[in-house]
């Protein structure tokens, strides 16, 4: 297993060719790296390659591992629980990458990016039908109530989020007034809003 990525955000975003929203309203602005300089890191950057099929799946693998902030045992488990599970693996595998815990609350709009919902999750701000949840990857179901502990809902970083209005995907709600939020419905594959080609991640998978 290799050790997690501790290097510049933004240079993951440009060896992927788009955004992965991996720092937040950064990402959303002028700043973005994306917006500045737009080619493959390094010094062949500018240079075009006609990437081979293998190369095609490798970095559409390594694009959505990126976007999710997953190393690749966990991404791999993943795939197989997918691969096990009645139902399109692609479709599976979309479902359960937006039903990890950091994930909903990145989405919830309690923290600004995945790696932030992260360290929300596993400094033990977050709650799952009442009980303390560290796990990140720990996958929520529909009627869940995701919440800040009550504990933690006088910090600054949660009193902004009371007056903040949040575009939420239709799976999700959240009540700023309450920090209290609910997992609706499952998410499909309509709802994901990265560009994803599942299926070039089965068919490197599948060899």
């Amino acid at each position: 297993m290799m050790a997690r990525y501790i290097g510049p955000d933004c240079r993951l975003c440009r060896r992927e060719g788009c955004k992965l929203f991996l720092k937040g309203e950064r990402c959303l602005s002028a700043k973005c790296a994306m917006e500045k300089r737009p080619v493959v890191p390094g010094q062949h950057g500018l240079a075009r390659k006609k990437e081979k099929e293998y190369g095609t799946q490798l970095r559409e693998k390594q694009k959505v591992k990126r976007a999710y902030g997953l190393q690749e045992k966990q991404f791999r488990e993943l795939y197989e629980k997918a691969a096990n599970t009645k139902g399109r693996t692609g479709d599976n595998l979309l479902s359960y990458l937006e039903r990890r815990l950091d994930n909903v609350v990145y989405r919830m709009g309690i923290a600004d990016s995945r790696s932030e919902a992260r360290q929300l999750v596993t400094h033990g701000h977050i709650t799952v039908n009442g009980k303390d949840v560290n796990i990140p990857s720990y996958l929520v179901d529909k009627g869940d109530v995701i919440a800040i502990k009550e504990t933690k809902k006088d910090l600054e970083i949660f009193k902004v989020l009371k007056d903040q209005k949040m575009s939420l995907p239709k799976w999700l709600e959240f009540s700023g007034a309450k920090l209290t939020g609910k997992v609706l419905e499952l998410p499909t594959r309509e709802d994901i809003d990265l560009n994803i080609q599942e299926n070039l991640i089965i068919e490197l998978y599948s060899k």
